[in-house]
């Protein structure tokens, strides 16, 4: 499995942008795609999740409502995120879960989002 996260930038509070996540080599084990990020000095922290087959999503209560997360018929993943706020500045990450897996276990090199105030 080989993820890349793409699309990251500077943008002004209230502003949106949208993350891509390119995936490959995923298979009928793949049970989601994450999102996380990690700004510095922090630990990483969980952002949002879609159900590989099904498309359920869900988020991490400081996103809820303003990030959404959807995906193709060519195996991406996007990360659309509005109304950003300072504090969502980070390097983000996607990662792939297999059913039965305890944690996420394939991830991408980050992309950086600054949002300035």
């Amino acid at each position: 499995v080989q993820l890349q996260a793409y699309g990251g930038g500077l943008v002004q509070a209230g502003g949106s942008l949208r993350l891509s996540c390119a995936a490959s080599g995923l298979t009928s084990r793949t049970y989601a795609i994450g999102w996380f990020r990690q700004a510095p000095g922090t630990e990483r922290e969980f952002v949002g999740g879609i159900q590989w087959n099904g498309g359920f999503t869900w988020f991490a209560p400081s996103v809820e409502g303003r990030f959404t997360i959807s995906r193709d018929n060519k195996n991406t993943v996007y990360l659309q995120m509005n109304t950003l706020k300072p504090e969502d500045t980070a390097v983000y990450y996607c990662a792939s879960r297999n059913f039965g897996a305890p944690e996420y276990d394939y991830w991408g090199q980050g992309t950086q989002v600054t949002v300035s105030s």
